[in-house]
């Protein structure tokens, strides 16, 4: 059987779960976080700068304490030369040893290598630090030896004294006391380092959070904000005025915010009118069945003009039924995928201006396009198309005294055929340039919807082709429309 815990046992265990769960959370915010992440980042780079510090100051302190053994010695091996012509008393030369820590002292002078001061035979694995030959990158290696060296070692260093060129002195010591030095001396200078490494990165991390994590927290909240509640104007983000790159985020981020709010008024402007086009399309497709039915009996007239007259008001009111029938369509920004065949782009052309002219008045009229060419299109949005750009062409020259001129080019390129619409308005005012295929805001005449333009161009993407201002001048407005045509 498991023996049953204490409750002292168990609220002891509790502690430590809800402690190791905390110390989790802990951590896992340092990670996601931005100030977390920058205080790692911090630590990082201050433990590096400390590592970088270290080894070459740990370095010239043992060089420095290896010449400075080296010049006691020879001072040492000096005192001795003065007691040249007397033999120094063991007791003597144990004093002149002690006082340079060493165990023996030797000279190379003239060539003659002799022995100034011994202790008397030494035992050990010994080593030697040559120091008129040595490479720092050697001392960094030779110091990180010395740090984990093992105990019983001797040191044998080599320098030349001040002064004294061509002459060395080579002492002898036990490389314990060079380890306790730098033991020594590594404890103050990491503890330095730790101090001047803790201060420096907190004022880094000080400066990198006031300057930059922070505005962005700034940007962050605003964007939240402004997610739940973007119609708001009081949570649109107000710019600190910085010149930086966040100053200029910010008043980027002010902008956006600020155009996504009017395209949400427009968005719930264009749901109100299409609520209002939907109540009203019921009634008006009635109306139009009638008048289909007084078209249909006067396209049967024995009479030729009238005739011809109920023919063209037959597909005008087909024309106006089949729309009725899309306007809800186009209000989910839908149009009715095209029904492509092959027409001759000559006579829809001429249809469209003949419709353009009887609504909005007479102008003079050249159609230049080649009886013979042929598109390949949906007949009615083609119509479309042209009725449009043909409408807004004439209540244009309106505006004007003299002749109104509109007319007709076309020519085939490649697998498209362009045709460009040329009137003597004029011209479009610079302004309605920028929005002129933009729906509600590219008509340049009072009261208009500016949708014409906008129906247009999709409904020639919509057959992969196009529209666009070719031009525009006080002597005139020319538009290009690309249509695919039919190939041989």
């Amino acid at each position: 059987m498991t023996p049953k815990q204490s409750p002292s046992q168990s609220s002891s265990s509790s502690v430590l779960t809800r402690l190791m769960k905390a110390f989790q959370v802990f951590c896992r915010g340092m990670l996601e976080s931005l100030p977390g992440q920058l205080f790692m980042l911090t630590i990082v780079l201050v433990a590096v700068s400390v590592v970088l510090v270290y080894f070459p100051a740990v370095s010239n302190f043992r060089v420095q304490w290896m010449k400075d053994r080296a010049e006691s010695a020879y001072l040492a091996a000096l005192a001795a030369d003065v007691a040249e012509d007397e033999a120094l008393a063991e007791e003597q030369v144990r004093r002149l040893l002690e006082g340079v820590d060493a165990i023996a002292v030797s000279r190379v002078r003239e060539g003659r290598n002799e022995l100034v001061l011994s202790s008397g035979p030494q035992y050990g694995p010994m080593i030697v630090s040559d120091l008129t030959e040595t490479s720092w990158l050697m001392h960094i290696r030779d110091t990180t030896e010395a740090l984990f060296a093992p105990a019983g070692r001797l040191l044998r260093i080599r320098a030349e004294p001040e002064g004294r060129a061509g002459e060395l002195i080579d002492v002898t010591v036990r490389e314990v006391q060079l380890k306790a030095a730098l033991n020594a001396f590594s404890r103050r200078i990491m503890l330095y380092s730790f101090l001047v490494a803790m201060i420096a990165g907190g004022i880094i991390y000080l400066a990198l959070f006031f300057l930059f994590v922070r505005p962005m927290h700034r940007l962050a909240e605003s964007m939240i904000r402004f997610r739940d509640d973007p119609e708001d104007p009081g949570r649109t983000v107000v710019p600190s005025g910085d010149k930086n790159e966040i100053g200029r985020a910010e008043i980027e981020l002010a902008q956006m915010q600020d155009d996504v709010r009017q395209a949400l008024r427009q968005r719930e402007r264009l749901a109100a009118l299409g609520g209002a086009v939907a109540k009203i399309n019921h009634d008006l497709r009635n109306v139009l069945t009638t008048a289909q039915l007084v078209s249909d009996r006067l396209a049967t007239d024995k009479d030729a003009r009238v005739k011809s007259m109920g023919e063209r008001l037959v597909r005008a009111v087909d024309r106006g039924v089949r729309l009725c029938e899309t306007t809800l369509d186009y209000g989910r920004a839908e149009e009715t995928p095209p029904a492509r065949v092959d027409v001759n782009a000559h006579t829809v052309i001429d249809e469209a201006a003949g419709d353009a002219m009887q609504s909005e008045g007479a102008v003079k009229w050249t159609n230049s396009v080649d009886s013979i060419l042929m598109l390949n299109v949906d007949p009615d949005h083609t119509h479309r198309i042209f009725l449009n750009l043909f409408r807004n062409a004439i209540q244009a020259m309106q505006t004007r005294d003299g002749d109104s001129y509109l007319g007709v080019t076309a020519i085939s390129d490649g697998q498209s055929l362009v045709v460009e619409v040329t009137d003597n308005g004029p011209g479009l005012p610079e302004k309605a340039r920028e929005h002129l295929f933009d729906a509600f805001t590219g008509s340049t005449r009072k009261g208009g919807s500016g949708l014409g333009l906008s129906i247009s161009r999709e409904l020639a993407r919509a057959h992969g082709g196009d529209i666009t201002l070719v031009s525009s001048s006080k002597e005139g407005t020319v538009f290009g429309v690309r249509l695919p045509r039919t190939l041989d």
